[in-house]
């Protein structure tokens, strides 16, 4: 994504089909991203999920419908998605605080309004970064399927790594590191290029220099040129903060764009709740 203008116009393509099934990609294909990127760099800026978003859109504009139209619940219902009324009321009166029903004989309602972007003036801080390229590697490593969406993501992801760390997964891939590694730690890795519209692949592991791997996924990741961004700071509060800038900062304005294959979270040592602790993030590149 290089513009505001390239965001707008994926906000108003959600928007032209909100009550229609709405396809992601087609959405992330309007700012010139991946479904995934797209719907990180979503919740980053807007505070919210895409998913959320549609979903408070679509509640706000079938509460207007009641109101000023006075149209069936089950008609408002089919025309946002719901495939029952039951479930249209129940979603309804969560978000409202109020039934359908009661919401058509005058009531007070929620307002969630359409995403407008304005031009804010950013930046005008040092961002430090270098450009590495790597051939191919393997790593050794869990991996597990998870959702898209991050405010799910973020407390399942932190729970798959307090298993990795129980079960030993990462103790035993640290021992299976070459002497020289590429990537000095352990890697949180993700596959920014496999998945669906819904879920992502996601290990823990490191790199792979030979030896008994039983219990661990060997993988092998293709060359690839990456921009190595370093953070400093108690995890993952400094892992978000970075990333922040990466998607509104650098990759607007530095003539990179994401590589849409893989991404490495690299820490270098466990204590990762220090306030001074560092950390990289390496994002593939085109």
């Amino acid at each position: 994504m290089n513009s505001i203008a390239e965001f707008q116009r994926a906000i108003d393509y959600v928007e032209e089909h909100i009550g229609e099934k709405i396809d992601y990609e087609k959405v992330a294909a309007r700012a010139y991203l991946s479904s995934f990127h797209f719907q990180r760099l979503f919740t980053l800026l807007v505070g919210i999920p895409l998913g959320e978003y549609i979903r408070r859109r679509r509640l706000t504009l079938a509460g207007q419908q009641l109101v000023k139209e006075r149209r069936k619940v089950i008609d408002v219902a089919l025309d946002f998605g719901y495939d029952a009324p039951e479930s249209f009321s129940r979603a309804f009166t969560a978000f409202h605080g109020i039934s359908p029903t009661v919401a058509k004989r005058g009531a007070i309602l929620k307002f969630y309004p359409k995403i407008s972007v304005k031009l804010i003036l950013n930046g005008g801080n040092i961002m430090n970064y270098r450009i590495e390229t790597l051939g191919t590697f393997q790593v050794a490593c869990k991996r597990k399927e998870f959702l898209k969406q991050q405010e799910l993501t973020t407390k399942e992801i932190s729970d798959f790594w307090a298993k990795c760390t129980k079960d030993g997964v990462i103790q035993k891939a640290v021992s299976l590191m070459p002497k020289s590694p590429k990537l000095k730690g352990v890697l949180g890795i993700s596959f920014t290029g496999q998945g669906n519209d819904e879920r992502f692949p996601y290990a823990i592991g490191a790199e792979y220099g030979g030896g008994d791997a039983t219990g661990l996924e060997l993988i092998e990741i293709p060359a690839y040129t990456y921009a190595v961004f370093p953070t400093k700071g108690k995890m993952p509060e400094a892992f978000v903060t970075t990333y922040r800038k990466i998607c509104t900062e650098f990759f607007p304005q530095s003539g990179y764009s994401y590589g849409n294959s893989i991404e490495f979270e690299v820490y270098p040592s466990p204590e990762a709740d220090r306030e001074d602790y560092t950390a990289e993030i390496w994002v593939a590149i085109q």
